[in-house]
């Protein structure tokens, strides 16, 4: 009798793996849920965003500051690139955890990618709530 045939499955994990629903890389859907949360979330923002951007388009340095300083704009940015450096760390990590084969320079590399990832998202939300509070 196969295993098609009692009515299992086969599958390649092992049991212990099958209760605890994990991957080989035991975070495999964790990474891939939050990603397509993050993804979701970006598509919901793009539209007020791209919205900014043109409304941003011929406005001097003091007017595009003006308009990035207003609360629901700078709330609006500040979750879209919380959302965006998010999706790029787990992107990234995946590459990295999936071709870096070298376990030293895989643990460097994912280092590298928490670091980067958090500084791009701290300095731009520190440019959009210096531009929301005016200092």
């Amino acid at each position: 009798m196969s295993a098609h045939d009692t009515g299992k499955t086969a599958s390649m994990q092992t049991p212990l793996a099958r209760v605890r629903r994990l991957g080989s890389a035991h975070a495999g859907t964790s990474d891939f849920f939050r990603q397509r949360v993050t993804a979701i979330a970006m598509t919901l923002l793009i539209l007020p965003v791209a919205i900014i951007v043109v409304m941003l388009t011929g406005r001097d340095q003091a007017a595009a500051a003006e308009l990035l300083g207003s609360p629901i704009v700078a709330i609006l940015l500040t979750l879209f690139i919380i959302a965006g450096c998010l999706h790029m760390k787990i992107g990234v990590q995946v590459v990295i955890e999936d071709y870096v084969h070298s376990e030293a320079l895989k643990l460097l590399a994912i280092i590298a990618n928490n670091f980067f990832s958090f500084a791009i998202g701290l300095a731009s939300i520190f440019a959009i709530l210096k531009l929301a509070v005016g200092s």
